[in-house]
């Protein structure tokens, strides 16, 4: 089970950050992305991050804005977003990632509920 939080209503330029609690399942063994849908939008990936932590991907939307981390012993992932800008407000999901290109909805197998995010101008 995945639980995200940490959304919010920000302004423009403000910072948040998002939280993905992990549990029954040792998702330590599994690489974590974070994704967001906006309404009447396909959910498009946002970042990722190994297993172990090494390895980092972003979207070029959100490259350095946005850092992904993850704190093992807490079972825990994190996106931290600063610099927020209006169309960064979406709903925003973590995954757990079963297989295949990082970037695609398909690679992950189990999702969160969402949490809002809304950035205003």
């Amino acid at each position: 089970q995945l639980v995200e939080s940490g959304g919010g209503l920000v302004q423009a330029g403000e910072s948040l950050r998002l939280s993905c609690a992990a549990s029954g399942r040792t998702f330590n063994y599994y690489g974590m992305g974070w994704f967001r849908q906006a309404p009447g939008k396909e959910r498009e990936f946002v970042a990722h991050i190994s297993s172990s932590g090494d390895r980092i991907y972003y979207a070029d939307s959100v490259k350095g804005r946005f850092t992904i981390s993850r704190d093992s012993a807490k079972n825990t992932v994190y996106l931290q977003m600063n610099s927020l800008k209006p169309e960064d407000s979406a709903v925003y999901f973590c995954g757990s990632h079963s297989g295949g290109f990082y970037s695609y909805v398909s690679a992950y197998d189990y999702w969160g509920q969402g949490t809002q995010v809304t950035v205003s101008s």
